[in-house]
Parts: structure tokens; sequence; C-alpha cells
């Protein structure tokens, strides 16, 4: 009787496993994290013993009335809780299941055929922004989400958390980890706490006169030849960059090679060899497509 229970475990345990590294996978595949989709079609058969067993009722022990309260709109669906952002309803039968996301996600309400929870960056919470108590892990204030920095004076580094493990990701050269939208942005629209373009760059925007602020003037980067300064409308400045082997040209405003500006010819020696530059420079032409003729008939000549 033992042996069989162990193996019960074991078996349950494997399964347990798969089914997280799956969901991680999924999770770190797309740049929005949820549960699973379900859709449901509409339906007048009573749920199934299975499907009751899937909800968690010890969430929702504390506050019955608000269970009594809730009134399914339609038979059968998922709906929104009108006062919490990640809560919603589980209608069957229009009898209001409740249910809560993940930590970290919300409920998107885009279908009511659809079990959907998301990231909150594109979801509106503001008129019902209660949440679940968090469930912190270490760097992860939820378990779900992308986070700041911990330290206040990171500005393009964050944290993604799946099931409260995280990474640590870094933003392109210029830009900032925005907490209202979960992306890297220009500091000034990420607008981000210590973390403007006056406390990043060592460059202010010289005075020039409105014609001159209108085309967003460049600059180049004193410190690094690979970088410039956009300075859109001519006074705040956004950290740009040319691809690798380029360098910023002051006299045209533009990328070119870096061995062609006197001033950056040297720039990569220690980091790419002549050969390597060679190679970037000059790329091998990309090779025709095989296949049939075209179709483009050629004109006929004309007979006298």
């Amino acid at each position: 009787m033992n042996f069989w229970f162990l193996c019960l475990l074991v078996c349950v345990g494997v399964a347990t496993a798969q089914l997280s590294r799956k969901e991680q996978a999924a999770e770190q595949a797309r740049r929005r994290v949820g549960i699973a989709s379900r859709s449901r079609e509409p339906t007048d058969s009573k749920p199934q013993k299975k499907e009751e067993e899937e909800y968690d009722e010890k969430e929702y022990e504390e506050s019955p009335s608000a269970i009594k309260q809730f009134k399914c709109p339609e038979p059968n669906g998922y709906f929104p809780d009108p006062e919490q952002c990640d809560k919603y309803y589980d209608c069957q039968d229009n009898k209001a299941h409740p249910k809560l996301c993940p930590d970290g996600l919300v409920f998107n309400d885009f279908s009511p055929q659809q079990e959907k929870c998301d990231l909150p960056f594109g979801i509106d919470c503001s008129t019902k922004p209660k949440l679940q108590p968090p469930m912190p892990t270490v760097n992860c204030p939820r378990l779900h989400g992308y986070f700041a920095h911990k330290e206040a004076g990171v500005c393009d580094k964050f944290y993604y958390c799946v099931d409260g493990q995280f990474n640590m990701l870094t933003c392109p050269g210029g830009l900032v980890f925005s907490e209202k939208t979960g992306i890297c942005n220009w500091p000034d629209e990420a607008q981000k706490k210590g973390c403007g373009s006056k406390e990043l760059f060592n460059f202010t925007c010289p005075a020039v006169d409105d014609s001159v602020a209108a085309t967003h003037p460049r600059y180049p980067d004193v410190e690094d030849c690979q970088f410039f300064y956009v300075c859109v409308n001519g006074v705040t400045p956004r950290r740009s960059g040319c691809k690798l082997g380029q360098a910023f040209d002051e006299r045209t405003g533009k990328c070119d090679w870096a061995r062609k500006i006197p001033e950056c010819k040297d720039w990569y020696k220690g980091q790419l060899t002549d050969e390597e530059l060679d190679a970037l420079e000059n790329p091998p032409p990309k090779p025709k497509p095989s296949g049939g003729s075209s179709r483009r008939k050629r004109p006929q000549k004309s007979q006298d």
C-alpha cells in the first residue's frame, strides 16, 4: 500500500514540475506574460465536478458577501470584479465562482469567452485599483512582472520575474527602464526619478534658434565616437549610436565608417582587427535568389 502511495506522489511531482517548466518557457518566449487563455463556448449543461475542484475557495472565505453581491452579466463566461483588477468571476449557469490571477498579473476582460490574465501595463485598472496582497521574493515585488532595479540610481537594468524567479535584463544604450510601461524608453519619456537626461548624460543641448531646433540637431558624444546626441526640439538630449565599425561624423551629421573620419579613425583599435573592419565595410554580396525565370515578359519587337 505504501509503495503505490509513494509512486503516486512521485508521478504527481513530476507532472507538476513539467507543467511549471512549460509555463516558464511560454512566458519567456512572449512579451506579455499571462496564464493560458481558455475559451468557453456558451452551454446550458451543468459544470462538471472536475472543473469545480480547480477553484481555491480559501482565497475568498474572508468576504462571502462580495460573492453574493456579484451577479453574472451572462449565464456563462468570465467577468471582471468591479473593484479588484486581478480578481474575476467564472460564471457557470449564472453561478459566480470567484478567481484570482497569478500574483502580479491582472484580468484581461477583452472577451467573456476567454479566461486570460496579463501584465498590467496595457490594461486600465484606474477604476479598480485594488489588488491581492503581494507575495514578494528576491528582487521580485510580485511573483510575475517587470520591475525596476532595487538600487534607485541604476536606470538601465530591470528584473523580469516568472513564478518568483528573476532574470536581470539591460536596456540598450541611451534607454532606461520605464516602470509605467514595463519597457525600455528614452529618459525624457520614461520619466523615472533620478534617471532623466540631466542625471544620465554629461551633455547639454546648446542654445539654437527655432529654425535649427525644429530639425532636431545632432551633436557628437565627445567621449565615445560611436555615439551621438539628438536634441529633440533643440532642447531634450537623447543618446543614440551608430552600428559596429561606424562613428558619428559631425561634418555630415550622419554615421560613417570610423576609419573615414579623421578624429575617430583609431576608435576601434583594440576592439576589432583590420580584417574584421574590412569585412564590416565590404560585406560579401548577397546571393541572388534562385528559381524559375522572371514572370515579366520582354517586349516584342514590332514587325514592319
